[in-house]
């Protein structure tokens, strides 16, 4: 299903924009924007959010949505962090076309309207240090300081602030802030910074310029230059919306248009965490392999343990969009990745804990082609050929030598249907000499059985199997939850968010036999292991003919089971 086939939700925001075009504001335009920060990894929050802003986009004839990438601080931002957003972005379905921006565009305009303030008397140089200014700042009972450089004159101001530009003072020694009020209850409209000095490189303007604006004052300044109608952000901006008014307000003259800021909640997944500072302590601490680590919440890590774009858009649609606070269960994420498989993933055979079974009535050297298909009702992703041999690989917990009740496996005695194939009866046990452990079992198959059941035998169990003669051994990853607690980073569950990882998180297999045509699998080329789960090749480490798959999702939710 395309993105644009897909079902539009309705919410608030919707509801706002509508109401905005029925009284033609804005000339009936619909501008929205994606704005990162390429200082980080996307995750399925800012999903949220890229659903959110390109879907708004997508309902309108002449909607768009830009992505923007906010690069005001070039101490945390890499190259690299942008091209993976531009890749997560694309994955995930949406594409801006030609309206890639970057804040760092403006860079000169910000700079002529920082001007502009300071000639309004509405903007300052403040030479206060960065722990004085927080001292100056009071608290949220307190009212702040005005600081004592704030009646500078606007020559002076103006003379300071180019000597700023021109790199005359050493990086900290003056901030360039916005004269509003240090008695307001909304602390960040006290007085904030608009400017500071700092000798970094930067990933687009090179060395060109040592001051830089701050977010607050850049992103509203930007959405107004591009002609964003409607400036999507999540509720902890909310604070922030008086100032982004108030600067918007005051360049009124200089500025054509001014974006509407509207806040919706943040997505909270359970058994994870979505704090880019606790995201980064995962990873620089060594407790996952990367960004792109299957088990962390980020859309390259999603990718790789292999989430579908579509599973993900219709995740974000389930949950909509509200105020309220947007607490997800991760089973909702992970029965969307298996509503979207079931429908379109190919089966297979693959045995992760292999016990041998002889087939005593068959030849040494017998071989059997088995065509079957790809999909119990897609036929469109047609047929292979399964070998069926005398020693095949069943599964270990499919025989129980002394089966609990309502077992419906394989057991001394009994029969079971191999998947896609004939019925079998296990005749003996075969165990090792001295650990008495179960090596290996020797049936019989009914070779009239194809397809029918046995003429006056009930055979309830169907297991799945692999040809032990003819098969590929791959490495098979099987991941779980990261955390043991539904919200390891509240406060009231104690100790470090660290403290409920899952030791479980990921158990490695080695070379475990799978079906031929498996060697085949690229990687992202997600199939269901019949019994097993949906895995896919993973995208990093896989090679030709050696593909390494991580399990995505289990066929059901067992993780209370």
């Amino acid at each position: 299903m395309s993105v644009n086939a897909e079902k539009k939700p309705t919410d608030f925001i919707r509801t706002i924009i509508e109401q905005d075009l029925a009284r033609n504001l804005n000339d009936g335009r619909v501008v929205t924007r994606f704005p990162p920060e390429p200082n980080g990894t996307l995750h399925i929050g800012h999903a949220k959010s890229i659903c959110l802003n390109f879907g708004v986009a997508l309902q309108y004839p002449n909607g768009r949505c830009h992505l923007r990438f906010d690069d005001t601080n070039p101490e945390k931002e890499e190259i690299a962090y942008v091209q993976s957003i531009q890749e997560d972005v694309r994955w995930l379905g949406f594409d801006w076309g030609t309206n890639l921006f970057y804040a760092s565009d403006y860079f000169e305009r910000l700079y002529e309207l920082a001007e502009v303030l300071i000639q309004k008397g509405l903007a300052y140089v403040c030479s206060l240090t960065a722990e004085e200014m927080r001292d100056y700042r009071g608290t949220l009972t307190q009212p702040g300081r005005e600081s004592p450089y704030r009646n500078r004159g606007v020559t002076e101001n103006l003379e300071m602030f180019r000597a700023m530009r021109a790199g005359r003072y050493p990086d900290g020694a003056h901030t360039l802030r916005a004269k509003i009020d240090m008695s307001s209850p909304n602390i960040n409209m006290r007085d904030p910074t608009l400017y500071r000095i700092r000798r970094a490189h930067h990933h687009q303007t090179g060395d060109r310029w040592c001051i830089y604006p701050t977010y607050d004052y850049t992103h509203c300044i930007s959405d107004a230059l591009e002609g964003i109608t409607h400036s999507l952000c999540t509720l902890e901006f909310e604070d922030h919306r008086p100032l982004y008014d108030w600067i918007l307000d005051q360049l009124q003259g200089e500025l054509s248009c001014h974006p509407q800021q509207i806040e919706f909640s943040r997505l909270e997944l359970e058994f994870t965490v979505m704090s880019k500072r606790m995201l980064t302590t995962l990873v620089t601490g060594h407790h996952v392999s990367g960004w792109d680590d299957p088990r962390l919440p980020t859309i390259s890590g999603l990718r790789r343990r292999g989430y579908t774009p579509a599973s993900i858009r219709n995740f974000c649609r389930l949950i909509g969009i509200t105020k309220a606070p947007n607490y997800v269960e991760m089973a909702l994420l992970e029965n969307c990745l298996r509503e979207d498989l079931e429908l379109n993933a190919p089966r297979a055979m693959a045995v992760l804990d292999p016990l041998r079974v002889i087939l005593d009535n068959l030849p040494e050297d017998h071989l059997e082609e088995l065509v079957v298909a790809n999909h119990p009702q897609n036929d469109a992703l047609g047929t292979r050929k399964i070998p069926l041999t005398r020693e095949l690989f069943i599964e270990r917990d499919d025989f129980a030598e002394h089966p609990p009740k309502g077992f419906k496996r394989l057991v001394p005695g009994g029969e079971v249907r191999l998947r896609n194939a004939y019925v079998i009866r296990c005749q003996e046990v075969i165990r090792n000499p001295q650990t008495r452990a179960i090596e290996a079992l020797r049936c019989l198959v009914d070779l009239e059985t194809m397809n029918k059941a046995p003429e006056g035998r009930k055979v309830k169990g169907v297991i799945h199997w692999v040809s032990a003669q003819r098969h590929c051994k791959v490495q098979v990853r099987l991941y779980d939850r990261l955390f043991t607690i539904p919200q390891p980073a509240d406060p009231k569950a104690g100790g470090s968010f660290l403290d409920h990882l899952n030791p479980d998180s990921l158990r490695i297999l080695e070379d475990r036999p799978v079906e031929e045509s498996l060697a085949r699998a690229q990687p992202e080329q997600q199939v269901q292991f019949e019994r097993l789960g949906y895995f896919c090749p993973d995208r990093r480490d896989s090679k030709p003919g050696q593909p390494v798959f991580n399990r995505s999702v289990s066929l059901r939710d067992s993780w209370k089971k």
